[in-house]
């Protein structure tokens, strides 16, 4: 039995695992496909403290580097059930079936897609999930965004503080973001509202170069010449195989402060897995450090 198991390999679950190791408990982080989550499909990082830029896949080879150099034992398996209401908590995957006194859920969310063509050929060649991330190496040139929410009208402004212009593409005729968003975004020269459209095809034989748009009310399509696309239609949590082991709150998040504690005793959640505000690599980077930190001082107080 370990004294840890940690589902998911991306930056909270790597960073969990390094200071788990650090800390001298005895662990195992199960990763479904392949170590570093969302930062891989990252073409650079360049807002990570201390790293000026970065590829998001060379991020996390080196994450990943230090943590197996430490010894920490990864196995690329994917979790089928869990059973974490009890003491001993238990882990199933397709090949085995593992225990364990604590466990850090750390498997990540997913960028919810649009569906439309050249939206996955493109992804990391202008499509990208991220303004924050990406935005800067779009500068002086036009993009376009799409979403109605607050990361959508956020972004939005984000983008027009460098981009030439910003084409927001909303399928509604209002937005549900909060006013005081609403108002910056309609106040800005640079942003183009495109009210009751949807994106039908982002194209581009290498890389974006334009996307055609839809409007759902009179099916008139828009060709719209831009360098980068940004996706901003929220979040797809993956926590469904949790339902009924912690509690959830309405948009399938687990429940978890800042101490990474969950509704059960000795399972933690780290990163994007969890209800918070910001969703980075650093944050999720942080969730993990204070994740194990909790999770080994259970451990080391016998509980």
């Amino acid at each position: 039995m370990y004294d840890m198991i940690i589902m998911g390999g991306g930056p909270a679950g790597l960073t969990a695992a390094l200071y788990a190791k650090r800390y001298g408990m005895s662990l195992l982080v199960l990763e479904s496909a392949i170590y570093g989550g969302q930062v891989t499909s990252t073409p650079e990082v360049e807002n990570y403290p201390g790293i000026k830029s970065i590829a998001g896949a060379d991020f996390a080879f080196q994450l990943y580097d230090q943590v197996v150099n430490l010894g920490v034992e990864i196995r690329l398996e994917a979790v089928e059930q869990v059973d974490l209401t009890g003491p001993v908590k238990v882990i199933r995957t397709a090949k085995d079936t593992y225990e364990a006194r604590t466990v850090i859920l750390a498997n990540g969310a997913k960028r919810r897609k649009l569906g439309c063509v050249g939206e996955r050929e493109l992804t990391g060649r202008g499509v990208s999930y991220c303004a924050t991330c990406d935005g800067a190496f779009f500068k002086g040139k036009e993009v376009a965004i799409v979403g109605g929410g607050n990361t959508a009208l956020e972004d939005a402004l984000f983008l027009a503080n460098n981009c030439t212009a910003v084409h927001l593409i909303h399928r509604r005729d209002t937005f549900r973001g909060n006013q005081i968003l609403v108002d910056a975004v309609k106040a800005r020269k640079n942003i183009i509202i495109h009210y009751d459209s949807v994106p039908e095809e982002i194209y581009g034989p290498t890389k974006v170069e334009g996307i055609v748009i839809r409007n759902v009310k009179n099916e008139q399509t828009q060709d719209i010449p831009v360098a980068g696309v940004f996706v901003a239609v929220g979040l797809e949590p993956d926590n469904k195989l949790l339902e009924g082991q912690v509690e959830l709150d309405r948009a399938g998040y687990i429940v978890a402060g800042e101490d990474c504690h969950t509704s059960v005793p000795g399972v933690f959640a780290a990163g994007d897995t969890r209800t918070k505000v910001l969703r980075q690599i650093i944050t999720a980077a942080a969730d993990g450090a204070v994740a194990a930190f909790e999770a080994s001082n259970l451990i080391n107080a016998g509980a």
